[in-house]
């Protein structure tokens, strides 16, 4: 115990990522923050007085934050912030077209952390996923490793999903990847990805199979569109909440993030979806994998794409 972590933005992804590393009682506070006057703070008291019945003894601290920077002492110190601040998508925006407002966002909450918490470890979760890290770790100026994206959580999560629909198999038996960027030039790995063992490709067809990598890319949207208001949370926070975990554990983990990648896979200087050891100081390495040409090339493909946009946000 001891430990602290904060997640900025209390929306429905900030507050469902708040309440799952409340329950999982590793923590001794979560702090909870949102510029919606006394909405932190509401949030945070209501999930205190479901402690008794989940049995957890983590206490949530809600703090309204202002434009200014007042607030933001909250979190002094914390050991990892998840920023979750930022507008979520409207049905039949792209996660691109966030670009320019989120970046505004996300540059005001990174500077507050590299402030307050000069020693956190953050986990950025705004979209457009690739880009709103490059520019968290431009802003705080931290170490490249103590910044870190959530997206190959949530895409693999989504691929494992959709593949044990298909095959009627409990989702414990498939293991999926995804690398690449969140996105239009994400990277499903098919050589990766086996349900009980086996080869995904021994149990379904190749046109099957790229059916399904087509609704994993697209699965964000395929909520948006059925929600008609904001976006996901449940898996997307299951999925941060799990990175901050294992940050907090120093577990070593090896988990698909946004990661810099600097050598590996002979890609070099860009954020990018790749498997990294995740411990106390963020993504310990990046994990290499063995890709098919057509894997590694895509790979490649998404840096150039992410590398393009990466550029632009440091102006933003």
């Amino acid at each position: 115990m001891g430990k602290k972590v904060t997640v900025v933005g209390a929306g429905f992804y900030g507050s469902t990522t708040a309440q799952r590393l409340a329950e999982y009682d590793v923590f001794e506070t979560v702090v909870l923050t949102d510029i919606v006057e006394g909405k932190p703070e509401g949030l945070a008291l209501d999930l205190n007085q479901s402690r008794s019945i989940e049995g957890f003894e983590t206490k949530v601290v809600g703090a309204t934050t202002g434009l200014d920077g007042s607030g933001y002492e909250a979190i002094a110190g914390s050991d990892i912030v998840v920023i979750t601040a930022g507008l979520p998508r409207k049905p039949g925006m792209s996660r691109m077209d966030l670009l320019g407002v989120n970046a505004k966002i996300v540059r005001g909450v990174a500077e507050q952390i590299a402030t307050h918490a000069p020693d956190a470890v953050v986990i950025v979760v705004s979209n457009p996923l690739d880009e709103m890290t490059a520019l968290a770790q431009l802003a705080t100026k931290f170490p490249k490793n103590r910044v870190i994206g959530q997206a190959g959580m949530l895409d693999t999560a989504r691929f494992t999903h959709f593949v044990a629909e298909e095959l009627n198999v409990p989702v414990g038996s498939v293991k999926t990847l995804t690398l690449g960027s969140h996105g239009d030039t994400m990277v499903p790995v098919p050589s990766r990805c086996t349900v009980n063992g086996k080869p995904l490709s021994e149990l379904l067809s190749a046109d099957k199979i790229d059916e399904l990598v087509t609704r994993t890319r697209n699965g964000g949207a395929e909520v948006v569109a059925l929600l008609k208001t904001g976006s996901a949370y449940y898996a997307p926070s299951a999925a941060a909440a799990r990175m901050a975990k294992a940050v907090a554990e120093d577990s070593g983990e090896v988990m698909p993030v946004c990661a810099w990648v600097d050598g590996e896979y002979g890609i070099s200087g860009v954020y990018l979806g790749v498997e990294a050891e995740i411990g106390a100081t963020g993504a310990r390495k990046v994990v290499i994998t063995d890709l098919t040409e057509s894997e590694l090339a895509g790979l490649n493909e998404a840096a150039e794409a992410v590398r393009a946009k990466q550029s632009d946000v440091a102006d933003l």
